[in-house]
């Protein structure tokens, strides 16, 4: 029995609009979801994409982007277009003019980035090549555990991971981190895969992330027994059943 990683949960004041935008950088399908909208990976990335209504404001950068990979110049060139076609904008985080990597945002702000081509460290990676995380050393180590997916870097106390079964990596930069100022507009779905009879595989698997360094939020579980807890970063994370 484990944790299977199944979506990335994305907070929006206009969910239909956020996933439209998404659906046409990446190409992926809208699909049914029970609180708002999904998008389906049509790739290896191995998880969809939930859109969320939330009425909460933006106040600084998210703890996790996403890294879209260029097979050539051009590439990099027609994604950047394709994005602002839909409604992203460029966004400044500090880059400098010489970086080679383009930094948008999405509709609402999200920021996320275009790599250039040649990138050696997301060389094996798809489109998505990467979700890059605000985060500790320690966080890397929990969700490589958590996951059991390998741990691909571990330097400088930066670490990233990536499935077995290929996808995009997870990335850790490292101290120095930002403030947390509320719940994580970007969030981890995960649901519990093997044994799970009368409930008491979900019951046991919240015992062993307990063990590996979560931390119950203390919240009520929702309508489908889904349980929200927290990483040793303090990212919000839910588990379903």
């Amino acid at each position: 029995m484990a944790v299977q990683l199944v979506a990335l949960c994305i907070d929006a004041h206009d969910p239909l609009r956020l996933a439209r935008f998404w659906a046409g950088v990446l190409g992926w399908e809208q699909a049914d979801d029970p609180e708002g909208i999904a998008l389906n990976p049509n790739d290896d990335t191995g998880f969809r994409l939930r859109f969320l209504p939330s009425e909460a404001e933006k106040v600084q950068q998210n703890q996790m982007h996403f890294d879209l990979t260029s097979a050539s110049p051009e590439m990099q060139r027609q994604t950047v277009a394709r994005a602002l076609e839909l409604g992203g904008r460029h966004h400044d985080v500090g880059q400098g003019p010489d970086a080679t990597h383009v930094v948008l945002a999405d509709p609402e702000g999200n920021e996320f980035c275009v790599i250039a081509a040649g990138n050696k460290f997301l060389a094996e990676c798809g489109f998505v090549g990467a979700l890059a995380s605000d985060g500790s050393q320690e966080v890397g180590y929990f969700w490589s555990r958590v996951l059991d997916w390998p741990l691909v870097w571990d330097q400088d106390q930066e670490t990233a991971i990536r499935s077995p079964h290929g996808g995009p990596k997870i990335t850790w930069g490292g101290p120095p981190f930002a403030a947390k100022p509320g719940r994580n507009r970007l969030r981890f779905d995960l649901a519990v895969v093997g044994d799970r009879q009368a409930g008491s595989g979900l019951n046991t698997e919240l015992d062993r992330l307990v063990s590996l360094g979560a931390a119950r939020t203390g919240a009520a579980p929702g309508p489908l027994g889904e349980v929200e807890m927290t990483d040793p970063d303090g990212n919000e994370f839910t588990v379903w059943p």
